[in-house]
């Protein structure tokens, strides 16, 4: 097996099985080292623009790979895109896909694109951006409820695919007049929503990775408020919307589980009376199976976490006309779970900011070291008088010695300073 370097992608990568990471959507090939099963099938799986994928017959029996471009039949004309699978795969995706080759329409893979067909794909590619700002202006001044969100240009530039999003129905007949008017093309329309333009925009959601609907989500499921309340999450929609404006798909991606794990809490309206206050239900931590109650049912006084057998229990006496004369007796010794589950950080319990340098402040190096300097001073102040009462007549000479030592430097001073006053007498004179 031939490995080779994509230095386009910086990834290292084997002919046939490699997910390049350029496109959305995209799927490893897990057979592409079993050779036998390229030969399964004659259709191949070919990409466009973004998320748009379809599957042609290979009736000329061409050795196509991954990565190859190659011209396919279009209605009207030829289409440009690039093989993504080829094999035993393309099957399985045509099935998961619901692509049925007796049922619907089989298009052909003409030949590998030539150098001719690839520099028109790319000069149909460059007009797109400016054609999808265009026909918003057209349908704007249409007064039409809807917006283009994409412009998709056939590979051999005869015809463009406007992608738009609206709420009602909308009658662009006029639109389509106008359009063809402006490009020369023939138009076709197609709706989406506000899911499928994110998957085709892309970008990079809040988890850090690529957005779910541009990687490999290709069923939008609908979500409701709901999940977030079963995983007791803030209802807060900035927090729960995302990119496309709607309810993130990943809420519904762990809601069975919460909801099995669920099953056996008790109801969160459930009030729990004792002898001297009513408790009203907090919060719930569906990890360690505790549940929080406060005496005033808008804000959090008096917090109590018991954990879901003792509610049972309270809850049990209440309904026999019993009340515990506090929450807190009831409470775990523990506050909570006998067996309470630890929790640790799987990525590691360094900081990230270990390797930082940290900044030294010198003023309070200065005021530190300030008390000790004083302290030192006073240490040798003290040291020389004791010396002085111990040995006086050596505290003498040593004054004697010092005395001796200014004199001394304070002539030598003087004399250079006249040495210097006559050179200056002379040189005024000459």
């Amino acid at each position: 097996m031939d490995y080779k370097l994509d230095t386009d992608r910086c990834k290292i990568t084997v002919e046939g099985s490699a997910k390049t990471g350029a496109h959305k959507l995209s799927v490893f090939d897990w057979f592409s080292d079993i050779p036998e099963t390229k030969n399964d099938t004659d259709y191949v799986e070919v990409q466009f623009k973004n998320t748009r994928k379809g599957y042609y017959l290979n009736s000329t029996k061409i050795d196509l790979k991954k990565g190859d471009i190659v011209a396919v039949e279009a209605t009207p004309g030829h289409d440009i895109g690039e093989v993504t699978l080829v094999g035993r795969l393309v099957l399985c995706q045509m099935r998961k896909n619901g692509y049925n080759p007796e049922k619907q329409e089989v298009k052909r893979v003409y030949r590998i694109a030539r150098q001719g067909d690839i520099e028109k794909w790319e000069e149909s590619k460059a007009r797109e951006h400016e054609t999808m700002i265009r026909s918003r202006q057209i349908a704007e001044g249409l007064h039409l409820d809807m917006k283009i969100g994409d412009v998709e240009f056939q590979g051999d530039g005869n015809k463009a695919i406007f992608y738009y999003i609206a709420d009602e129905r909308v009658d662009f007949r006029q639109l389509i007049k106008d359009l063809a008017e402006a490009f020369h093309v023939r138009i076709e329309m197609k709706q989406i929503g506000a899911r499928q333009e994110a998957g085709r925009i892309g970008g990079i959601g809040p988890c850090g990775r690529q957005l779910c609907c541009s990687t490999w989500m290709t069923t939008f499921n609908s979500v409701s408020t709901s999940a977030a309340r079963y995983q007791d999450l803030s209802l807060n929609p900035q927090k729960l919307a995302g990119q496309c404006t709607k309810l993130k798909c990943c809420m519904n991606y762990e809601l069975d589980t919460y909801v099995d794990a669920t099953k056996d809490f008790p109801r969160k309206d459930i009030r729990l009376e004792t002898q001297d206050a009513t408790y009203f239900h907090f919060k719930t931590d569906v990890f360690k199976r505790q549940m929080t109650y406060s005496t005033d049912a808008r804000v959090p006084a008096n917090l109590v976490v018991l954990s879901v057998d003792k509610v049972k229990e309270v809850i049990a006496m209440n309904n026999r006309g019993e009340k515990p004369e506090k929450l807190e007796d009831v409470q775990d010794s523990k506050g909570g779970n006998e067996n309470p589950v630890d929790f640790h950080n799987v990525v590691g319990q360094d900081s990230v900011t270990r390797f930082d340098k940290k900044k030294k402040n010198k003023k309070n190096r200065q005021q530190n070291n300030a008390p000790q300097q004083s302290e030192s001073v006073t240490e040798k102040v003290d040291n020389q008088q004791e010396s002085t009462e111990k040995n006086p007549q050596g505290a003498n000479n040593q004054q004697n010695e010092r005395s001796r030592k200014n004199r001394h430097h304070h002539h030598h001073n003087n004399r250079q300073f006249d040495g210097e006053r006559r050179n200056n007498n002379n040189t005024q004179n000459e």
